[in-house]
């Protein structure tokens, strides 16, 4: 699989953000080496790797009940 074929399976969109968060976001991509893009990309997957341990760690057998 060659770097087109991954670039055709991505989608684009527009995203509106307010300029105090795209200037953040811009730093941190600048610290990290990456563009504005793969930034937004790591956050939004590390987002949902949390997400996936806190919605597995509520469906373990020991987790607390409420």
């Amino acid at each position: 699989m060659g770097i087109e074929h991954c670039m055709a399976e991505r989608k684009s969109f527009l995203l509106r953000l307010p300029p105090d968060l795209m200037e953040e976001l811009n730093r941190w991509a600048k610290d990290e080496l990456r563009s504005l893009n793969a930034q937004i990309e790591y956050a939004l997957r590390q987002a949902l790797r949390k997400r996936r341990r806190m919605v597995d760690d509520e469906s373990s057998p020991d987790a607390p009940s409420e």
